[in-house]
């Protein structure tokens, strides 16, 4: 199932097109995301990364998807690779003081907090403190891009500034053009009446890495016009994931749980399709908390109690 046929299907089974419910079809989507990735740790979803652990520094940032590590290894230059152990920050910082004087190869780490220059984005800290260059390597439990199809995540540098629109900042105005909807964007205006900046809020959907977008004067003052801006990083052009591709049932009844939800449907219709979303859960769990995390070699093969 790609996301043009779940948002279609979304639809189909709550009975409306209605503009509000439609435009909250890629909220409800991304939140059934999120509570299936957090329920279950499916093996399809690990990532690699490789980094740099650097003489006389702590720290190490994680990747911006990170969700859960499986293991961090310090590899010397011989190749040679080193597990690190998971402790308290405290126990780091109290057995290993960054002092200059208990510098060596690590041997421990713990999630230590937010990137300083990014809130998003979280720093391990190692213990003992590198006394050289190490290569590092993330093995870790990460957030796929989501199935909704064509959201933009970055706009250009570079634009058309457009002409005689009224200075100030709007925040979360509406992009207009274009082949999607949902987009919004913060814009400043700098005192001579041009677009200086235009800073992506909202990706929206549908969207084509082609499209050349706008904004309404109406929503910026009343005045102006000529701004135009394109795109340069469109998230999940062909509406496809790991979950669409290999089992869908539990991304469509969860999205249609948050969906009955949003309608402020009757209790008994929320818990019908919490039920099966519950029940397409166990179905996956049993994929990748189970069958994925063996083989028949080692295991035998899976057995099942039949009732008779």
């Amino acid at each position: 199932m790609n996301y043009e046929t779940l948002y279609n299907n979304i639809q189909t089974y709550a009975q409306t097109s209605e503009t509000t419910f439609v435009a909250n079809i890629p909220f409800f989507v991304e939140q059934a995301e999120t509570r299936i990735y957090n329920a279950v740790q499916i093996p399809s979803l690990r990532k690699n990364v490789t980094g740099n652990l650097t003489s006389g520094n702590q720290y190490l940032t994680l990747p911006f998807d990170w969700l859960a590590t499986y293991s961090v290894a310090v590899i010397d230059s011989s190749g040679n690779y080193t597990y690190l152990i998971n402790k308290d920050v405290n126990f780091i910082r109290e057995a290993y003081p960054n002092n200059g004087t208990t510098s060596w190869l690590p041997k421990y780490y713990a999630i230590f907090g937010s990137s300083t220059n990014n809130v998003n984005e979280l720093t391990a800290i190692v213990g003992p403190t590198p006394d050289s260059t190490y290569s590092a390597e993330l093995h870790y439990f990460y957030y796929p891009v989501s199935i909704v199809q064509g959201v933009i995540s970055v706009l250009n540098s570079t634009f058309v500034a457009g002409s005689l629109y009224s200075p100030g900042l709007y925040q979360n105005i509406p992009l207009t053009g274009g082949s999607g909807s949902g987009a919004t964007a913060d814009i400043l205006i700098n005192s001579s009446g041009n677009v200086a900046s235009c800073t992506i809020q909202n990706g929206g959907s549908f969207y084509s890495a082609t499209d050349t977008l706008s904004i309404s004067s109406s929503s910026v003052g009343g005045t102006g016009s000529g701004f135009s801006i394109g795109i340069a990083t469109l998230n999940n052009p062909n509406g496809q994931s790991w979950l669409g591709d290999n089992y869908d049932p539990v991304l469509f009844y969860g999205s249609m749980r948050e969906a009955m939800l949003f309608q402020k449907q009757e209790a008994d219709i929320i818990k019908y399709y919490e039920d099966k979303f519950q029940e397409a859960l166990s179905e996956i769990k049993r994929l990748g908390d189970g069958l994925e995390r063996g083989d028949a070699y080692r295991d035998g093969q899976t057995k099942l109690m039949v009732k008779t």
